[in-house]
């Protein structure tokens, strides 16, 4: 998963960056842009670990992506910065909420509208522009895509009218459009960047209806990452952070993006895999390799609970609770799947 973090000049993008992969600040050079990769925590994929005592133990991972040439404010003479995100999976707008010495007071409800404003213009510029060809191919004799035309068509007529196109998940759905990439259909997560000594969300008339925020106080949490695992602690105390920036966004980008982990276990490797949810079993046994999709006889599954109730697998098999399972089969958050196939 690689989510890019956006926002306007001065929102404080760097910082949460920085808090987020805990990692120390960069030389300043704007122009460059930034990555950071980070385990997923998961406290199952620990306690697997404790059971069988692998050779490996393996967690999924996210990225984060800071474009460079970070003033967003210059993207509609300059698309580059947004041709930098358009490969990402989310994006995580980061929205000042603080007040400083000479900026004017936060308003997250026009930070959000500015932002969505740039990314509509963007994926206007792809929609006119496929239009325009898929005409220019109708009249030198190709037949173009009934389907296509109807699709970008609804896409143009959204964004002409301002609304971002991950509002309407059929057109996010279509296979049609995957290619395209469009910016205002990743889901985004509204990170308001609080001030240090504020936790709360402001009221519901200074933020954007209909998305997905949550509150992060950057300079604290940047701090935090910093520290050592026993002053951690005691920050978190004082502060009644109840987790850390990393562990939250994690999971609300889970939650926001439909991801669910499953977990394959052995004495070789224990590894926690991330797939949409509702995948079938064999577009799980894919995510593995594809020789297992290929051929796939059977999936034998395990919820954790289950196996954490039973205290082991050869238990958990004598309470029947380990089952197969066929092709069709919706992987549940927490599975532990041993795959059957032959090649």
């Amino acid at each position: 998963m690689r989510l890019g973090i956006i926002g306007l000049p001065q929102s404080g993008k760097a910082t949460v960056f920085e808090a987020l992969t805990q990692s120390v600040g960069g030389d300043g050079n704007r122009q460059e842009s930034r990555i950071g990769t980070i385990t997923v925590p998961d406290p199952r994929v620990d306690l697997l670990s404790d059971m069988y005592k692998p050779r490996k133990t393996i967690f999924t991972q996210v990225e984060y992506f800071l474009p460079g040439k970070a003033d967003h404010g210059a993207a509609k003479k300059d698309q580059s910065i947004w041709t930098q995100v358009r490969d990402c999976d989310a994006l995580i707008h980061t929205v000042r909420n603080f007040s400083g010495y000479g900026l004017t007071a936060p308003a997250p409800r026009d930070d959000v509208i500015a932002i969505d404003q740039e990314l509509i213009i963007s994926d206007l510029v792809v929609v006119e522009k496929r239009l325009e060809r898929l005409a220019l191919d109708e009249r030198r004799g190709k037949k173009p895509s009934p389907e296509e035309i109807a699709l970008l068509g609804r896409c143009k007529e959204a964004l002409d009218r301002e609304i971002p196109l991950r509002r309407f998940p059929d057109i996010v759905a279509a296979k049609l459009l995957r290619g395209f990439a469009f910016l205002s259909a990743k889901p985004m997560l509204i990170l308001l960047n609080n001030d240090d000594e504020d936790d709360a969300l402001p009221g519901a008339d200074a933020l954007p209806e209909g998305e997905e925020c949550m509150v992060i106080r950057a300079k604290l949490e940047q701090e935090l990452a910093q520290m050592s695992e026993e002053e951690a602690k005691e920050f978190l105390a004082e502060f009644n952070i109840t987790a850390s920036a990393t562990d939250r966004v994690v999971r609300q980008s889970y939650e926001l993006m439909g991801l669910i982990s499953f977990f394959t276990v052995g004495e070789d490797e224990v590894r926690a895999w991330t797939i949409a949810r509702d995948t079938d079993a064999v577009d799980a046994a894919e995510v593995i390799h594809s020789d297992i999709k290929k051929g796939f006889i059977r999936a034998e599954v395990l919820a954790y609970d289950d196996l954490m109730d039973a205290g082991s697998y050869a238990e958990a098999r004598k309470k029947g609770t380990v089952r197969l399972e066929g092709k069709t089969y919706k992987v549940v958050d927490g599975d532990i799947i041993n795959f059957r196939f032959n090649v």
